[in-house]
């Protein structure tokens, strides 16, 4: 193979070709993709047994059901900027660790609020590594290869989402019930605490893949650029690093490795947050086309339509569980009146207020039979 002196990222990275250092991405993604369908989901499956245990009301389920997309929105724009000046690697590895850390602090919850404050940092957090991951592997591959790495994407986050019902249909049915102290644990905490693990496998894994080639190249470290691209090559096509044809990258940006790699001395406290909310202007002022013409228009649509979408799909996924559950009491109790009517009119007013009632309910909701229809 001829040696190329010059060449842009799509020239660079398709040198590289397809082979381990691909595919050991693409695994190490699925942990992070999964986690993301597991911190949206998780309360939905919960709730039927939690809610004896925290007494929760109809409004109580409701917040929690949306304090993990609350937390989403909130971070949305401030992770943006975090993985467009830190890296994409820095936000899956902290953030993967950070978010299977809160996860397992919702587990130990002992009170609503508890739960809701947890859940809702669990959506503040997992929100970065999830749209950094997509992004990051669409790095990694080629044009020949990025349309079937989206595709990946997509059947993760499916695969995601059959897992959790199996696990909820395996472990939930399961009566679990012990002390650590004054904190007491059950079945559904259990639950909560098992689905920490993807979250934390993601961080792990990242640990080993290099820095985004792409990201590098935009911030104007070719140096480091190119020596991952190298190590990308080696894996894949099983040859020493300097084998790698390519010798140097071209891109708009100017070449800062120097800088970049030989900082300047320590700046004042006072000159770093000049420098800090200067690129949080910038990355802001990024967003400015989409809020003027000609895109103002089109972006209102992208938005009404990704809304209403998202709302149409969880307003049945989120409250399916609860729905299930609800009809399989009617069934076992002999309840011939198992409308959606007769269902909400159940979970708002129709719930038994004395213990030895509610604790017989309980019994029926963690039932496995409710996760099976007949």
């Amino acid at each position: 193979m001829a040696e190329v002196e010059a060449a842009d990222f799509e020239t660079a990275i398709a040198e590289c070709g397809f082979g381990l250092f691909n595919v050991f991405i693409l695994i190490s993604s699925v942990p992070c993709l999964t986690a993301m369908v597991f911190s949206a989901a998780t309360l939905s499956y919960v709730m039927p047994s939690a809610e004896c245990d925290l007494k929760l009301s109809l409004l109580d389920r409701g917040m929690l059901n949306a304090a993990t997309y609350a937390g989403m929105i909130f971070s949305a724009i401030p992770w943006g900027f975090i993985a467009d000046t830190m890296g994409r690697r820095v936000v899956l590895i902290c953030g993967g660790w950070l978010d299977g850390f809160f996860v397992l602090c919702a587990a130990f919850s002992q009170d609503f609020l508890q739960l809701m404050v947890f859940k809702f940092i669990d959506g503040l957090i997992i929100c970065g590594p999830f749209a950094v991951v997509v992004s990051y592997l669409a790095e990694f591959h080629g044009k020949k290869h990025r349309a079937y790495v989206m595709l990946f994407v997509g059947l993760s986050v499916s695969v995601g989402a059959m897992i959790l019902p199996l696990m909820a249909y395996c472990l939930l049915p399961v009566h679990i019930f012990f002390n650590v102290g004054q904190l007491q644990f059950h079945t559904w905490q259990i639950f909560i605490a098992i689905t920490s693990l993807p979250s934390l496998l993601s961080g792990f894994l990242h640990m080993f893949l290099p820095e985004s080639p792409k990201f590098l190249m935009s911030q104007g470290n070719y140096n480091k650029a190119l020596i991952s691209l190298q190590r990308i090559y080696a894996l894949n096509n099983r040859k020493s690093r300097d084998s790698y044809p390519v010798k140097k990258l071209t891109d708009a940006t100017p070449d800062r490795s120097d800088v970049i790699n030989n900082p300047n001395p320590r700046r004042s406290r006072q000159e770093r947050y000049k420098l800090a909310k200067k690129k949080f202007c910038d990355g802001l002022m990024q967003l400015r086309p989409m809020c003027s013409s000609p895109f103002l228009g089109l972006s209102i649509q992208v938005y009404c339509l990704h809304f209403c979408q998202i709302m149409c799909v969880n307003s049945v996924r989120l409250w399916l569980p609860q729905i299930f559950a609800t009809m399989h009491t009617f069934r076992i109790r002999g309840m011939n009146d198992t409308s959606m009517c007769a269902v909400m009119d159940h979970n708002t007013h129709g719930r038994p207020i004395d213990t030895k009632s509610m604790e017989e309910e309980c019994d029926i909701v963690a039932s496995g039979s409710g996760y099976v229809y007949r």
